[in-house]
């Protein structure tokens, strides 16, 4: 049997990894700097999450559902705590796309309404709102049989404002820092407008925090430099470190009865702590700090290159754009310097999310590699 090919491949296969550095089979050292799309939050294999895994598996590996699982509470103590959402309540699942998915459903279950409002290069996972047009046009496209997606340009709240007069609109999920459609963010006027407008026309807001979440904007959440609150936030990807969890936060506004949300995998024994495990040494060791520090170094450092059109995004979640297609500038990095960087939707865009424990002293050897790499492309 072969595997369906919908990934391309670099001819690279990892086979150990410590904090920010993956080794091949060759014995090849490369620096992460992209993490996976952003999972690896406190750093590969972090000697305090490797030990709370293994002692989990020494109990129990897996159960999730009809029984008591005290990680489910203990999780949900130390999120709300660092977060700062202590009066939202958790629902465990195992991705991002399952998590916006069960956003989606609890918005049309307390709206009784099924549009959704969403923006140009957002993206949402591959079984939901997908990536839309970078034109001025307003797009729908199908989520499933019963909701419709209405995408509409970032910041534009006139427009957002006219499509909820309809009546009709269940709710508006947004990414504070797109992911995949390229770095780019609301500002603060837009997303407060946003939430006023939204609670005047009891339109449920969903906050996108499955890439940006979890410590890797400088704050727990990135919506939380806007001074807002939404109704609901999505996590994943940097919630386990690199094993599948993923989650939504819910507001007090919203009412939980038996059998209104489900879940196979989500919140099990394994999932749990590694979890827990990741907040611990979020907090601990001061990530937060680390990334906001990081990314200020990183600024001024990458200023040397003069290639260099904007650099997007926060803390240790950020884009750098060129005037030209960066995919020969990716691959020289990877199997030439190997560098681990990101692409997106956006073409001319390079994407950098490296684990939050990255020094400067990386971010120095990344800039010299992309200093030699530019020049050698001439």
């Amino acid at each position: 049997m072969n595997l369906f090919d919908v990934y391309p491949l670099y001819p690279i296969t990892p086979v150990k990894a410590l904090d920010c550095i993956i080794t091949d089979d060759k014995g090849i050292e490369y620096l992460d700097l992209y993490s996976g799309h952003g999972v690896i939050s406190i750093g590969h294999t972090q000697p305090d999450y490797v030990a709370k895994i293994k002692d989990q598996l020494d109990n129990i590996s897996f159960y999730s559902n009809a029984i008591q699982n005290p990680l489910q509470v203990e999780l949900a103590d130390k999120l709300g705590k660092l977060s700062g959402y202590t009066d939202y309540s958790l629902f465990l699942c195992s991705s991002g796309a399952e998590a916006n998915e069960n956003a989606l459903k609890m918005a049309s279950f307390h709206t009784n309404k099924s549009r959704v409002i969403s923006f140009h290069n957002a993206f949402h996972g591959r079984t939901s709102a997908a990536v839309a047009t970078t034109d001025n046009k307003k797009i729908i496209a199908p989520i499933n049989a019963q909701q419709m997606v209405t995408f509409l340009p970032l910041n534009a709240i006139d427009l957002v404002e006219a499509e909820l007069r309809k009546g009709d609109v269940a709710c508006v999920i947004i990414e504070p820092i797109q992911g995949v459609g390229g770095l780019d963010q609301g500002t603060t006027e837009f997303f407060q407008a946003l939430e006023k407008v939204c609670k005047a026309n009891q339109v449920v807001l969903i906050l996108d925090e499955v890439q940006s979440g979890f410590g890797r904007s400088g704050k727990f959440f990135a919506h939380q430099y806007h001074d807002i609150k939404p109704d609901i936030i999505c996590m994943a990807k940097g919630m386990g470190n690199g094993f599948p969890i993923g989650g939504i936060l819910i507001a007090p506004s919203f009412e939980a009865s038996y059998g209104l949300l489900g879940t196979t995998f989500g919140g099990s024994h394994l999932a749990c702590a590694a979890s827990i495990a990741v907040l611990d040494i979020i907090q601990s060791q001061n990530l937060m700090g680390n990334a906001k520090k990081v990314e200020a170094y990183f600024m001024e450092a990458i200023k040397i290159i003069p290639e260099i059109i904007k650099v997007k995004g926060r803390g240790l979640m950020l884009g750098i754009e060129f005037d030209f297609d960066v995919s020969a500038l990716r691959k020289k990095m990877i199997v030439e310097k190997h560098i681990f960087t990101g692409g997106s939707s956006n073409k001319n865009l390079l994407r950098i999310l490296p684990p939050l424990t990255i020094t400067t002293d990386a971010i120095d050897t990344f800039i010299n590699a992309l200093q030699e790499s530019l020049v050698e492309l001439k």
